[in-house]
């Protein structure tokens, strides 16, 4: 069946679809409602009095006009009912919303109602369009509202006619249930053909909240079974080579070089390494631990292991800019000792390169620190036995399998200067076996973090030009690169202009992701060698660039960034002998959310304390901010907001494993037709990079 043989489906209709995922008339079961409109909760605009929260209005458009000039510039949109009139007042994106409203038609808006002068209104309230030719009576039940979108509107497809291509899929497709009886039993699921019903066309509230949790339920499994799987393969896939940590190298690095103790976190995570190195298994461990925890030392105390029982270390950045800061500073460690280290990167000329690569090949290279470019098939090694990855986000948990692979099947020692909760980890990471370090090493200077108004910029910058001129540095950062008409946002290009003229005693740089790579990199060497002492930016140094002489870092706009984002920024200053200063600059009028945040910023500096809090705070699904490779994309399910359905599928998935490894029995056979191609297509994601 093709979509076009969908009734009222022509090919700009079956074009808009497949924009939004819709290859074929089944993708329509999967398309699940936003929410819904309960008739029993819509509340009459006659009944609100100016102080209600969280309340579902629908009325009519009735005027449609923009009001103020400048920054006070409005558009208000007033619906009405049959008795009364409310409007809704929209500050930002004027223009888009000023296209999507059509006088006449009927609307569902959801906020809170506050009242002005003889008007209520709501500020930027959720909108959902419904039938234009409906009236108010004709709203019973319960409405499912669907995604909606500019393709959807130019192709005129409603949640009406949704619903009746699903009802159309529903008759002329057999839904085939995978989950055994038992199962559906045990955990009060609804077979799988009655929750795809229940979800589209529910007749009571607790219809799509029992449907939805049902495919949450059936997704959570699918993904644990392929984490058991994948974990399967890694223990499967070869022995370890046994190293001992009582060797020469390693002895005299931790006795006499290291100019300071390690933390118990530190000594810990060691522990941790020397027993999977003694296995004789593969170590796949990760190391997490906040900024300036001291994972480098760590895994410098790994590779030292792999080096005094004859074997090559790789060690693994990101980016060419991380990868030579690395360098730098694993030879600065390593310097009192007899250790050839290597780097490789991209940019070398040939002749260099080619040096290296017969030094690898040759054995003569210890320790080769590069992107990852140091593990691909025209690199070999003599006798690779570890391999350290930073920033391990970065790389998928496919590219983390297949690295298991290399040489004489090196151990593998990942880091993550993330926070996450142990919960959450034990989930992103299921892969790994997972080591804390919580504890800052002793000296580390604190950051000082305070929130400022835009009022206050002139003393801000009057400090900034007395820590410059003790030869400080300082990063300026902001949300956007360039101006934005939906935002009244200042943008860093703006901002690296005004700045250069404001501190015209100074060099000012500008960062940005727009930039080429080169140009980019470029700047970097630039403010590293301090003949850039003011960089201005955006969230691209907020990850790994570790420039001691940077100790101030102004944040512009600072409600408009999460509250991991805003510790990763932090976290690039302080890291030298300068007391740091994090200063937050807020615009306008602050959200509870947004005060909050700020709050947590100034209050507390560490990682794991902001991640608690940042995983409250947002909960359902944003947790992880933008996508990162090495974690999953679900339909329904949510990492963080459904834990406690995690948990009872990762029992029941080693409970169907351990029962039929290979789901081969009759009884799983319904399940595994679904498993094989379920772990196959969401494979992708394990390489990415």
């Amino acid at each position: 069946m093709r979509l076009t043989d969908l009734p009222q489906v022509s090919e700009k209709r079956a074009k808009a679809l497949k924009k939004n995922g819709i290859e074929r008339p089944f993708d329509l079961l999967d398309f699940f409602p936003r929410r819904y409109l309960d008739r029993t909760h819509i509340v009459s605009i006659k009944q609100l009095r100016g102080n209600e929260k969280d309340v579902t209005v629908v009325g009519s458009v009735k005027t449609i006009r923009t009001q103020g000039y400048g920054k006070k510039k409005r558009l208000e949109v007033f619906i009405q009912d049959e008795f009364s009139n409310l409007k809704g007042v929209f500050f930002r994106g004027i223009s888009y919303f000023q296209n999507i409203f059509e006088e006449g038609e009927l609307v569902a808006f959801h906020g809170d109602v506050k009242r002005y002068g003889r008007y209520l209104s709501m500020a930027h309230p959720e909108i959902d369009k419904l039938e234009q030719k409906d009236s108010l009576d004709e709203i019973t039940g319960i409405i499912p509202i669907y995604p909606s979108n500019k393709e959807f509107s130019k192709a005129y497809i409603s949640n009406k006619l949704v619903q009746k291509w699903i009802t159309y899929v529903l008759k002329h497709r057999e839904i085939e249930e995978f989950l055994t009886k038992d199962i559906l039993t045990a955990y009060d699921l609804p077979r799988r053909s009655e929750a795809y019903s229940m979800i589209h066309f529910p007749e009571k509230q607790s219809d799509h909240r029992r449907a939805l949790y049902r495919f949450k339920f059936e997704e959570l499994l699918l993904f644990q079974l392929s984490i058991n799987r994948l974990r399967q393969q890694n223990k499967q896939r070869a022995d370890g080579a046994v190293m001992t940590e009582y060797a020469p190298n390693t002895k005299t690095f931790f006795n006499e070089v290291l100019p300071f103790t390690l933390t118990e976190g530190q000594r810990s995570a060691l522990h941790d390494i020397k027993k999977d190195l003694r296995s004789g298994i593969q170590m796949n461990r990760l190391i997490q631990g906040d900024v300036g925890s001291g994972k480098t030392i760590v895994a410098l105390g790994a590779i030292l292991i792999a080096l005094d029982n004859g074997y090559q270390a790789a060690f693994m950045a990101p980016t060419e800019i991380l990868a030579e800061q690395h360098y730098r500073t694993i030879t600065e460690f390593l310097e009192p000792l007899d250790i050839n280290i290597r780097l490789l990167v991209g940019s070398q000329n040939n002749k260099l390169r080619e040096d290296i690569l017969t030094d690898i090949g040759g054995g003569g290279a210890d320790i080769v620190v590069g992107t990852h470019a140091v593990i691909q098939d025209q690199v070999r090694f003599h006798k690779l036995g570890l391999i350290v990855i930073d920033e391990q986000h970065r790389f998928g948990v496919r590219q983390r399998a297949e690295l298991l692979t290399k040489g004489a099947h090196p151990h593998l020692l990942v880091m993550s200067a993330t926070p996450i909760p142990r919960s959450l980890a034990l989930t992103l990471y299921s892969d790994l076996d997972i080591s804390l370090i919580k504890d800052m090493p002793a000296g580390r200077k604190p950051v000082t973090t305070a929130v400022r108004s835009p009022k206050k910029r002139k003393e801000i910058y009057k400090f900034m030009d007395r820590e410059l001129a003790d030869g400080g540095q300082a990063f300026v950062v902001y949300p956007l690169v360039e101006e934005s008409e939906a935002m009244d946002l200042k943008d860093a290009t703006q901002g690296y202009e005004q700045l250069k003229e404001r501190f015209s005693d100074h060099s000012v740089g500008l960062l940005h992701g727009r930039m080429p790579v080169e140009e980019k990199e470029e700047v970097m060497h630039r403010f590293i060698n301090n003949e850039i002492q003011i960089l201005v930016s955006t969230t691209v140094i907020e990850v790994g660039v570790d420039i001691p002489n940077a100790h101030i870092m102004l944040i512009e706009h600072a409600e408009r960034f999460g509250l991991s984002q805003l510790h990763q920024l932090r976290g690039r200053i302080g890291r030298g002998e300068r007391a740091g200063y994090c200063i937050l600059i807020p615009d306008g009028k602050l959200s509870e959310d947004a005060q909050f945040r700020l709050r947590t910023m100034a209050q507390t500096s560490d990682g794991f304390e902001i991640a608690e809090a940042d995983l409250k705070l947002r909960g359902p699904g944003d947790f992880m901010g933008t996508k990162q490779s090495g974690v999953p994309e679900f339909n329904v399910a949510d990492i963080v907001e459904d834990q406690s359905i995690l948990q009872e599928t990762k029992r029941l998935a080693a409970q169907i494993l351990e029962e039929d490894p290979e789901l081969e029995s009759s009884r799983y056979e319904p399940l595994q037709k679904v498993f094989e191609p379920y772990f196959k297509e969401k494979s992708d994601f394990y390489s990415m990079a």
